[in-house]
């Protein structure tokens, strides 16, 4: 007698619980610095406010701060992964262990305190009492470095950007209107560098005349920090073979990746004034949003994501030069976080979409 088997009706739902499983394994430690955090903030609250309803308002001020974080730096994961599916497995351990200590502490801690010891002509010690007594000086002194931190990140995104889209061998176009001509415009001579300065230039004409000058010097400094890494990935010799060679090329990219993890947090530093003025408070919430892309950036890479979704690797380069502008505009006007978290993932989420409608077109 044969027995036949039905499928049960539970089996869907077990599918879906196991992929759901595989996926979370990637965020654990993750979620056990986000515990760690709140735990920090609660005490931090209480120290500050010393209420049961500040030390709340504490952790709802981390948690947003961690989801701004994670929308404003979720087309930087999908870059980060890009570069790391290309370097040798000791770089890549390395930049998701020293580059996420550099990303969390010193990007998040040490650079915003190494701005106002600049800006106030005191030492980086000097800066952390004044953060931690006179936390709205020390606010005030990091916006008034604003248009100077927007000139250089969002110079550096757009050569970012700029470059992808100007590369001349690039064949897969997702907004094929506009990206096929931009792969024609690319074999005109640094071209990127060229529209920057323009755009430089036009911005700067609508600052007031005291801002100028540090606006497009820090502009011009984002250009040459771009060249500069390109120039490093260049000597290194990033496509020669050699384990010594590979290993240079290595180093090259985990500049890169820094850099562009810096351009990218400084908005989120920025913006993070706009709830509160507590570097402690600002530091635990951008960390926490921090791991997670850097967990993302892990689950991108072990499953192979960007090669799965064909345009999502455009999307996020849109995402980085949407960034840049609203960057480059915000030193003229206030732009909402909000606005900027959002765009990017819009365009990540269109992507996405439309790898799939792409994929089922091909039959994948």
């Amino acid at each position: 007698m044969t027995i036949v088997r039905h499928p049960s009706p539970f089996q869907p739902y077990g599918s879906a619980m196991a992929a759901f499983t595989a996926t979370l394994r990637y965020f654990w430690g993750s979620i056990a610095f986000t515990l760690v955090s709140l735990v920090l903030a609660w005490f931090v609250g209480l120290e500050y406010g010393k209420t049961i309803p500040a030390a709340l308002s504490t952790l709802f001020i981390v948690a947003v701060l961690a989801v701004l974080e994670i929308s404003l730096s979720f087309d930087n994961a999908v870059v980060n992964a890009k570069v790391l599916r290309t370097m040798p497995p000791i770089w890549q351990r390395r930049f998701l262990t020293w580059g996420i200590l550099i990303a969390v502490f010193g990007m998040r801690i040490v650079f915003p305190l190494l701005i106002v010891g600049v800006m106030a002509e005191v030492s980086p010690w000097q800066a952390l009492v004044l953060a931690a007594t006179r936390p709205e000086e020390y606010a005030r002194i990091m916006n008034a470095a604003h248009v100077s931190i927007a000139a250089f990140g969002g110079t550096f995104l757009a050569m970012v950007g700029l470059k992808f889209f100007f590369d001349v061998n690039k064949d897969v176009h997702w907004v094929r209107l506009v990206e096929e001509p931009l792969t024609k415009l690319g074999k005109i001579e640094a071209v990127e560098i060229a529209l920057v300065m323009i755009l430089l230039y036009g911005i700067s004409r609508l600052l007031p005349e005291a801002a100028v000058l540090p606006f497009i010097l820090s502009g011009m400094l984002g250009i040459i920090t771009f060249v500069a890494v390109e120039g490093v990935s260049a000597l290194m010799g990033v496509d020669e073979e050699g384990s010594a060679l590979v290993a240079k090329s290595g180093f090259a990219s985990f500049l890169y990746l820094e850099v562009l993890d810096a351009s990218f947090s400084f908005d989120g530093v920025i913006g993070a004034f706009a709830l509160t003025n507590n570097l402690f408070i600002i530091a635990l919430g951008l960390g926490i949003g921090a791991m997670f892309v850097r967990s993302l950036t892990i689950m991108l890479v072990e499953k192979g994501t960007l090669s799965a979704y064909r345009y999502l690797e455009h999307g996020a380069f849109w995402a980085i030069l949407a960034l840049a502008a609203l960057m480059l505009v915000g030193s003229v006007t206030h732009i909402p976080e909000v606005i900027t978290g959002l765009i990017g993932a819009v365009l990540i989420v269109l992507s996405f979409a439309s790898s799939i409608r792409q994929n089922r077109r091909d039959g994948v």
